[in-house]
């Protein structure tokens, strides 16, 4: 039974269901291949439904207008999502992390469109983790991740190459990127990766990395398009490619395909050809790193590789013995593998680390056997395969050594190329990738369908889901929602029978865990959203998952310890107590006699150019908040975030500090016993005056403006 939605998220790099044009810069490479293939080998599988890949929509003419299709289908059932995010320009990586909340919303609109959501989340690389995160929090849909290559383990490969802190922090964003890393890992359901020891000691770098939630599934590589010379044609102007630079074109060939990357180490597998004078005499080598038109028009690491593989070329006089083509097509690539194998050549990935190496299996799919790394994933992949020697990146001899040991021993060559093509149908084809994929994966969901029936049954109402949400009541708690109890029990009637397109919500000038022990006392279903703290907190039930998207939002000019020391000695203010305090709140009781007044408190935030919101409420209490923090610019960013008319909402309250929501293009409810400050609203067009206190003044209101609930029959037997 197709049952089984998956969404993936791989945002950086330039995405396309064909002809990838892998090594083009720094950002396509592996990642984008792997996300692309699975995506397409999800699909074909039975218990798949639909895999969508959402990626971000780079509508660029220094790029190919296929980055700009909003939609490109890549096979049965799976398909790629272009959305905007950001400039309309191609961004590499380090540049889209302030773009990535935008993402966040874009993509919580396109889900609001979707038949169904999917069941699960699986982020790629840190960019896509730090949005899964907060869409999995929001939705609260489990996420995977994979994380391909780690900040820190990069950031350590700089720092002992030489590179400056200060440096690699303005070019990598690290500390972000880290960060994100760092979150994903604590919320993650499950991490994927390639090998054991990218789990046990490049994750466990991390303080949050747990390994009970990790599972080692290696990628698989396409068979069909991978595959040795004899079963699979070698165009003729694939060896043109390379031959054009060789004088003697018919030796082995030593080939390396990778991006220039210092990583790569390709100084040093130059190094080891042109100082060993048998390896120079037996073999030709051949680099495949990337495309370029002119290397002084390539980012300026990439040029700085290329640039000292020339000079060390020159330097070790290697001018017909290497090849470094400047152009190729992606379909070039299976066939440069099959030419190396019919030269009795071997391909060589002397990366400094490697993750996995999935250019490793492609050789071996095609029949060329390998010398590699003896870090990171080729160790798992030789001792599945048995298709190569490995060797110690650092030492230009020891690569020397495993090159020649291949190149001039026939029978090693071919017991190599043997085992390496029965060790990929074994252990890396797509399908026995899938399978295992699926079996975690169905772990991970079956946990969280549990989960969800078990909180549904104890909450005793239905579960919203707010993608699904049409219109929302949003209520203050203290003299509004709570307050009259005959009130309150009809309309606690309501909220237990409504249809999943009527949310609730609450907004309240208490903390979080304050307002969810009232509500809990006075026995009213957790609400869908907690606006908490005077606006300055949302959260989502009933897991209460923060929204990390506003938090952020809020921090724009908020300067707190600079607030507090402002207010701290101005008459008729005393700071209430800690536990009304809050990062993004401070709380003052007021002293009418001897305070100042509003405009002379908001004078003096401008003497002193701080920037804040001062929400004054019952004649005795002051809020300050961040200037973009209010229960009014709560609600207003919970419209533009799913995707609701502002008139979608109907809210109630009774003081000041409900006066911002109870304003604008919102349906509004006063109810009777609401303070003095709100009797200026008298007569503005959408603001109700009930003639009924607290949760009676609410229901009035809904019947004024027919925000009535009908709830089906089906809502109304699992409420019962």
């Amino acid at each position: 039974m197709r049952d089984l939605r998956i969404l993936m998220l791989s945002l950086h790099g330039l995405m396309r269901g064909r002809d990838l044009e892998l090594g083009r810069d720094a950002d396509t490479g592996g990642q984008t291949l792997y996300v692309v293939e699975l995506a397409k080998a999800l699909g074909r599988h039975a218990r798949v439904e639909q895999v969508d890949v959402i990626t971000r929509l780079v509508d660029d003419p220094a790029v190919s207008p296929d980055y700009a299709a909003a939609v490109e289908p890549l096979g049965e059932r799976a398909r790629l999502l272009r959305l905007p995010c950001g400039p309309r320009r191609y961004l590499r990586k380090e540049s889209l992390w302030n773009h990535l909340d935008q993402l966040v919303d874009r993509i919580l609109g396109h889900l609001r469109q979707q038949p169904r959501l999917p069941d699960v989340i699986h982020s790629h690389y840190a960019d896509a983790g730090y949005v899964g995160v907060q869409l999995s929090q929001l939705l609260g849909i489990p996420l995977v991740h994979t994380g391909h290559s780690l900040g820190r383990c990069k950031r350590q490969r700089l720092l002992d190459h030489g590179r400056k802190a200060a440096a690699i922090e303005r070019q990598f964003n690290f500390a972000r990127r880290i960060a994100a890393e760092e979150e994903v890992l604590a919320h993650a359901a499950l991490v994927v990766t390639s090998t054991a020891q990218e789990s046990s000691e490049q994750y466990g770098l991390y303080e949050n990395h747990q390994p009970a939630r990790t599972v080692v599934i290696a990628p698989g590589t396409d068979t069909s398009r991978f595959a040795p010379p004899g079963r699979a044609p070698i165009p003729p102007h694939v060896p043109a490619l390379v031959d054009r630079f060789f004088t003697q074109p018919k030796k082995p060939l030593i080939l390396a395909i990778c991006r220039p990357e210092v990583r790569k180490n390709l100084r040093r597998l130059i190094a080891a050809f042109g100082t060993s004078p048998a390896l120079r005499e037996r073999a030709n080598l051949a680099i495949v790193a990337g495309m370029r038109d002119d290397i002084r028009g390539l980012e300026a690491a990439q040029a700085d590789v290329l640039t000292d593989l020339l000079l060390d070329i020159d330097q070790h006089d290697l001018w017909g013995s290497v090849a470094l083509p400047k152009q190729h097509q992606p379909d070039d690539i299976p066939a440069l593998y099959r030419l190396a194998a019919q030269r009795r050549g071997v391909f060589v990935n002397a990366a400094l680390t490697e993750p996995f190496g999935l250019t490793l299996i492609e050789a071996a799919a095609s029949g060329l056997p390998v010398v590699a790394t003896h870090d990171g994933g080729p160790r798992d992949i030789l001792a599945h395969c048995d298709n190569g020697v490995l060797v110690d990146p650092l030492d230009p001899a020891d690569i020397a050594r495993g090159l020649l040991a291949l190149v001039s021993d026939g029978q090693a060559w071919q017991r190599h190329a043997r085992r390496g093509l029965a060790g990929v149908v074994r252990h890396y084809t797509w399908d026995a990738h899938v399978d295992k994929y699926l079996a975690a994966v169905d772990r991970v969901v079956h946990r969280t369908r549990k989960h969800v029936r078990r909180e549904r049954a104890a909450q005793r109402r239905v579960a919203v889901s707010m993608p699904y949400v049409e219109r929302m009541l949003v209520s203050d708690i203290d003299n509004t929602l709570i307050g009259d109890r005959g009130g309150l029990a009809a309309l606690v009637r309501a909220l237990r029978v409504r249809p999943r397109s009527c949310g609730f919500a609450v907004a309240t000038g208490r903390h979080l865990a304050s307002a969810v022990q009232v509500l809990q006392q006075a026995r009213v279903p957790l609400p869908d959203v907690l606006i908490t703290a005077v606006g300055s907190e949302i959260h989502y039930g009933p897991e209460l998952r923060p929204d990390s998207g506003w938090r952020r939002h809020i921090q724009h000019l908020w300067r707190r310890d600079a607030l507090a020391a402002l207010f701290d000695d101005v008459p008729g203010l005393t700071l209430q107590s800690a536990d009304q305090q809050s990062a993004f709140k401070l709380s003052f009781h007021v002293d009418r006699e001897a305070a100042p007044s509003l405009s002379e408190l908001k004078a003096r935030l401008r003497g002193a150019k701080l920037r804040a919101n001062l929400i004054f409420s019952h004649d005795a209490y002051l809020d300050v908040l961040p200037l973009r923090a209010s229960k009014g610019q709560a609600i207003r960013y919970l419209a533009y975030k799913w995707n609701l008319p502002l008139r979608a909402f109907l809210v109630a309250g009774d003081s000041g500090n409900d006066l911002e929501m109870l304003v604008g293009d919102t349906l509004a409810v006063v109810v009777s016993n609401h303070s003095a400050e709100l009797d200026a609203l008298r007569g503005v067009e959408q603001v109700y005056f009930a003639g009924a206190p607290c949760a009676s003044g609410i229901l009035e209101g809904m019947a004024h403006y027919g925000f009535a609930w009908q709830p089906d029959d089906a809502l109304r037997q699992e409420a019962a």
